[in-house]
């Protein structure tokens, strides 16, 4: 059962996603930080800086998602860490799935994410992203 900080967590993080696939800058804006971090494995193997990259994303539509849309989070964990302090910070993980009707039938993606959020006077803020890829490893047997 969730606590009520938790609560609050998943619905920023809700409100968080729901911005990018929904091309709501404004909101996307409002809900990461500006030194926003993140590594997106199918985008470049290299780290990014900044908003602009997914500022450009969301402006023209990234994820296809003119269409119908959803999204789901596969075993959610939520670790959080220094309510006492003013500066909470929470360290989300889970499988995100992407499903999308398009006039072809529904397409699927997927992939592993993790994101740090902090949370200070100003409210709740992604200051990082990591996603890998849901596959098997090269190196394990078949």
């Amino acid at each position: 059962m969730m606590n009520d900080l938790e609560q609050e967590m998943w619905d920023f993080l809700h409100r968080h996603i729901q911005s990018i696939f929904s091309q709501d800058v404004a909101t996307y804006k409002a809900t990461t930080a500006e030194d926003l971090s993140l590594y997106e494995w199918f985008v470049t193997p290299h780290r990014q800086d900044g908003l602009d990259f997914h500022l450009f994303m969301i402006d023209h539509s990234w994820a296809g998602t003119d269409s119908d849309f959803r999204y789901d989070l596969w075993e959610p964990r939520v670790q959080i860490y220094g309510e006492e302090t003013g500066v909470v910070t929470a360290v989300v993980s889970y499988t995100f799935m992407l499903s999308i009707a398009t006039e072809a039938g529904i397409q699927h993606r997927s992939h592993n994410e993790s994101r740090v959020l902090i949370k200070d006077a100003n409210g709740w803020r992604v200051v990082h992203v990591h996603k890998s890829p849901t596959w098997r490893a090269p190196h394990e047997p078949d």
